[in-house]
């Protein structure tokens, strides 16, 4: 079985702790695996192999722990070099907020580095769904793009996955978006209901197109730019789930986003390092209690300074 490195400096919330604890909460381990990967030799302090778990750590100090790969059903093993925020959890479900470039759950091209990893990792337990039609996105019930930053909800359990999906089928789940797009809009809001479906020319393209399904999507301004380029920042929120369906949808009324190379979107002086999309807001009911929760993630730094580029005459 080979081993991720997993490097870290401690922190104040883990200065003075025991090397065990340590362990244990930055790798996401038992307290008793975490002992023993410590009395086998697999934890490094200061550059030094620590084999006594009541050994204590101090601020500063540069730990490396050989967290063993986890093996789960469907063939799946978990990274911890992953990187994502999660910014909730409890025993049915997590909320991540993906970074940019870092695909959802395997696929074609994409094997290994994907959210579901990184996912596994931290979280083994969700091995035990990644059986049938989750085998390659255990707890996975929703997705964004590759290139589209922000917020996902995964269940934990069997239960909260087949919550989530219902309150997705229900049109229940409520989940806006900030998009950055070319041109001016002449409405300061906007319904576009065109069904969507694969490119006969490119299938990994998306288009409008009559054989394809339903979509719809929602959209806002919320604030309009005419320097170095027109362009507008708009609030957008679905309805419905289509691959790329906001790029799609944007790009078919003659306004694609900013920084989107697939659908038109890098074009004149408004520019953007990535496409200019990001998940900022999620609503849903919590798959156990009932209640309503919700949660924000700001827009990044990088899609911001893009902002900072913008004037209005």
């Amino acid at each position: 079985m080979t081993d991720n490195a997993l490097h870290a400096s401690i922190s104040e919330a883990l200065d003075g702790e025991r090397i065990d604890r340590v362990v244990a909460v930055l790798a996401n381990l038992t307290r008793a695996d975490a002992t023993a990967l410590v009395e086998s030799g697999g934890v490094r302090v200061a550059g030094n192999v620590v084999t006594r778990r009541s050994v204590r750590v101090s601020l500063g100090d540069e730990i490396v722990i050989e967290v063993p790969v986890r093996e789960v059903r469907g063939g799946l093993v978990g990274d911890p070099a992953v990187e994502f925020d999660v910014i909730y959890e409890d025993d049915s479900l997590i909320v991540v907020s993906k970074h940019a470039d870092l695909v959802v759950h395997p696929g074609a091209g994409n094997q290994t580095g994907t959210l579901v990893h990184g996912l596994l990792s931290r979280y083994p337990e969700l091995g035990e769904l990644a059986v049938g039609d989750q085998a390659e996105r255990p707890g996975i019930v929703h997705r964004l793009d590759k290139g589209t930053s922000g917020l996902l909800m995964v269940g934990r359990t069997q239960a909260a996955v087949t919550s989530l999906i219902e309150q997705l089928r229900a049109r229940t789940v409520s989940r806006h978006y900030m998009a950055l797009a070319h041109g001016t809009f002449a409405a300061r809001s906007g319904v576009i209901d065109a069904a969507v479906g694969r490119s006969d020319s490119d299938p990994t393209r998306m288009t409008v197109t009559a054989s394809g399904r339903e979509a719809i999507t929602h959209y806002r301004v919320e604030s309009s730019f005419d320097l170095p380029d027109p362009s507008t920042l708009l609030e957008c929120w679905l309805e419905t789930g289509r691959t790329h369906q906001i790029r799609v949808h944007l790009s078919a009324i003659g306004h694609p986003i900013v920084g989107d190379p697939r659908y038109g979107g890098v074009r004149g002086r408004t520019r953007s390092p990535r496409l200019w999309l990001h998940a900022f807001s999620l609503r849903f009911r919590h798959p156990l209690t009932g209640e309503d929760v919700f949660f924000e993630a700001p827009v990044p730094d990088d899609l911001r300074s893009v902002l900072d580029t913008l004037s209005t005459l």
